[in-house]
């Protein structure tokens, strides 16, 4: 039988726009640029010491890729080189979709001195595991060092509560511009250019002037139409499930109602609930969501591999819908601790996402969308 739903109110969230504030706020924080308000000059040391933080420093890091084994600071460029941090963590969709742009920087101004360091502050367990964060960093294809920040010291050091965040620090070690969530591409590589450019000036070499970037493999989201929020299956944050109690832990058996909500969480089946995961212990488990967005993202993983089917709107084919990880016959199968992408749409719509989990132990963690 067809599955009847009724699509709820669906309001639209600006908090997706950005970033996730520890996963689900944005917002902008711009300091000013490096030149003075007048005559085009470049701000003195003491004048910048009335307008901008120091940046502190990288807080014992838990681990560092793509610097040879050697640590790495942010003090030990001051005088030299400009740096931009990003604050990121590798299954987060928001900060997946700024890496195309932070590559094309690291290839088009490192020669000019530019310095880029990831920052990655875990939002879960797994992505305290320093080979998960090397295996991302390699399937992303970033060159420029990363540290691993697990216990958010560097986070609280900078004051931070975003993800993604970037932080533009000038020669003299002061944070001159910064950003928190996505967007603000070409604004961000102006202030870029511009600290590049003091540099120029300061050590006596030339800095091109070139165009601000538009990488090819970038991800354009209209987030005004994106109007489905994180949605989080553990039971510290699960408030948006639909047919159980949020917050209750432990093993609990749900039915899975004949009328839906939209942007209201459905599991159907036994399920073992922890904080930040709820895990099916037997197969045949299901999860349901009416969702308001183009594109579907799920971070999830497993122990062993476990196969699962997507189907939408009451069994039909994903068809051209399928995301990257699903097969033609909409299947795919999770084990690898990582962000998957369910469904990839050609517009914004309003669809029923339906999965069916062929076997048991696949930890689901969140949905998000775009």
């Amino acid at each position: 039988m067809r599955t009847e739903y009724v699509i709820g109110s669906i309001v639209a969230l600006a908090l997706i726009a950005g970033g996730v504030l520890l996963l689900n706020t944005s917002s902008d924080s711009v300091g000013g640029g490096a030149e003075a308000a007048t005559g085009g000059r470049f701000l003195m040391v003491a004048e910048k010491e009335l307008r901008y933080p120091k940046a502190p420093e990288l807080v014992s890091p838990d681990g560092y890729i793509n610097t040879g084994g050697e640590s790495i600071t942010i003090g030990e460029f001051k005088g030299k080189n400009p740096v931009l941090i990003d604050i990121w963590t590798y299954s987060c969709i928001n900060c997946q979709r700024t890496l195309p742009y932070l590559r094309t920087w690291y290839d088009k101004y490192s020669d000019d001195g530019l310095i880029i360091i990831g920052v990655h502050t875990p939002e879960f367990a797994f992505e305290k595991v320093l080979a998960n964060v090397q295996n991302a960093v390699e399937e992303f294809g970033l060159k420029y060092p990363v540290v691993l920040d697990n216990e958010y010291q560097t986070w609280n050091a900078f004051g931070n509560r975003y993800w993604p965040r970037k932080y533009l620090i000038d020669i003299d070690g002061y944070v001159v511009y910064d950003h928190a969530g996505e967007g603000a591409y070409e604004e961000t590589e102006k202030a870029i250019q511009k600290v590049l450019a003091e540099r120029a000036e300061r050590l006596g070499t030339d800095m091109p002037s070139d165009p601000v970037s538009s990488p090819a493999d970038m991800v354009d989201v209209d987030f005004s139409q994106v109007r489905s929020p994180e949605i989080y299956f553990g039971s510290a944050r699960n408030e948006h499930l639909g047919n159980g109690t949020p917050g209750n832990s432990g093993v609990q058996t749900f039915t899975v109602p004949p009328q839906l909500l939209g942007n209201t969480l459905y599991l159907g089946g036994t399920w073992d609930v922890m904080p930040e995961y709820a895990k099916n212990t037997e197969a045949g488990a299901q999860i349901q969501f009416i969702y308001a967005a183009k594109n579907v993202y799920m971070v999830a993983s497993a122990d062993t591999p476990v196969k699962v089917r997507v189907t939408y709107d009451g069994g039909k084919p994903l068809g051209e819908l399928r995301g990257k990880d699903v097969n033609e016959v909409g299947e795919l199968t999770i084990q690898e601790d990582r962000l998957y992408t369910l469904i990839e749409g050609n517009d914004y719509e309003t669809h029923l996402l339906e999965i069916t989990i062929e076997g048991e132990g696949v930890e689901a963690y969140t949905f998000t969308f775009g």
